[in-house]
C-alpha cells in the first residue's frame, strides 16, 4: 500500500489576514481533515510537526521510505500587491514525471471546489526545497493566499472539502478507488480454516501482502463493495468483509 510523507507548513509567522492564525496552525488544521481520508483509503502517511522546520522535515522524511512527499502550504502575495492576489499552485520538480502527475491530478481534484477554477495551476520549480530536495517525487501545494481575504475565509470554511479533493487526486494517483471515511470500527477476522487474504487492491486479483488468521483483530477504516481497509499490526490492506465479524 502507499505510504506518503505529509508536510503541513511549520511557518508560525505568516499570520492570516482573518486573524485565524498563522499559516502553521490553518495548514495542520488541513492535515488534520485529510488523515481520515488517508485512513479510509489504505494510505499510509507520517507527518511532520510543528516544532519541525522544512529542512527537518526533508531529512526526516530522506531517512524512510514513502511514494510521494505532500507539503501543504498557503500562499502570500509579494511586497507591494498584499492582498491582491489569488489561487493555489500545485509545484514540482521539472522532470519528476511522478511529481508532475500527482501535481497535476490534485490541481484537477481542487478545480473543481476553488471559487476561481482557472486559477488553480501546476508549475515546475527548483527553487523550494521540500521540492527539490526529497528523493521521491514530491508535490509543494500553496492554497490560496493568506493574506487575501476572500481566499484566507474560503480556506478557514472548507477544511474539510479541500482535504477530500487532494484525498480524492492522490488515490488516482495510486490507483486506488476512493472510499468516504467512516467511524473507525474493530473487527475479528472469521475463517473456518486457512487465513484471509490481505491484498493491496480491493479485488480477488490484487497482490497478497498478508495473511491474516482466524480470530485476528483489525481495525476497519473504510469499505468499498465487500472489501474493507483494514489495519493489522504494521499492514494495511484490503480484506473481503465477508470474513470479518465486527
Amino acid at each position: 500500500m502507499p505510504k506518503i510523507y505529509l508536510s503541513p507548513s511549520t511557518q508560525d509567522w505568516n499570520m492570516y489576514v482573518t486573524g485565524s492564525g498563522s499559516e502553521e496552525y490553518n495548514m495542520n488544521l488541513l492535515a488534520d481533515a485529510l488523515v481520515p481520508y488517508l485512513l479510509s483509503n489504505g494510505i499510509q502517511y507520517q507527518r511532520n510537526r510543528p516544532e519541525m522546520t522544512a529542512g527537518s522535515s526533508i531529512r526526516e522524511a530522506n531517512q524512510g521510505e514513502y511514494d510521494l512527499y505532500l507539503a501543504l502550504h498557503s500562499n502570500a502575495a509579494p511586497e507591494g500587491r498584499y492582498g491582491e492576489e489569488r489561487g493555489i499552485i500545485a509545484f514540482y520538480y521539472p522532470g519528476s514525471v511522478g511529481g508532475q502527475r500527482a501535481a497535476e491530478l490534485i490541481a484537477q481534484e481542487l478545480r473543481k471546489i476553488y471559487p476561481l477554477p482557472n486559477k488553480v495551476t501546476t508549475r515546475p520549480t527548483t527553487s523550494l526545497g521540500e521540492v527539490r530536495q526529497p528523493r521521491f517525487p514530491s508535490v509543494l501545494l500553496e492554497i490560496g493566499y493568506h493574506d487575501n481575504y476572500s481566499d484566507a475565509t474560503w480556506l478557514e470554511g472548507h477544511w474539510d472539502a479541500i482535504a477530500q479533493q487532494i484525498a480524492r487526486g492522490l488515490t488516482e494517483y495510486f490507483g486506488l478507488p476512493f472510499i468516504y471515511p467512516m467511524d473507525p470500527m474493530q473487527g475479528t477476522v472469521s475463517v473456518s480454516n486457512g487465513t484471509l487474504n490481505l491484498r493491496d487492491y480491493p479485488s480477488s486479483s490484487g497482490k497478497v501482502i498478508a495473511n491474516l488468521p482466524n480470530g485476528a483483530a483489525v481495525t476497519i477504516y473504510g469499505e468499498w463493495n465487500g472489501w474493507y481497509v483494514v489495519h493489522y499490526g504494521d499492514q494495511v490492506g484490503y480484506a473481503a468483509a465477508a470474513y470479518i465479524n465486527t
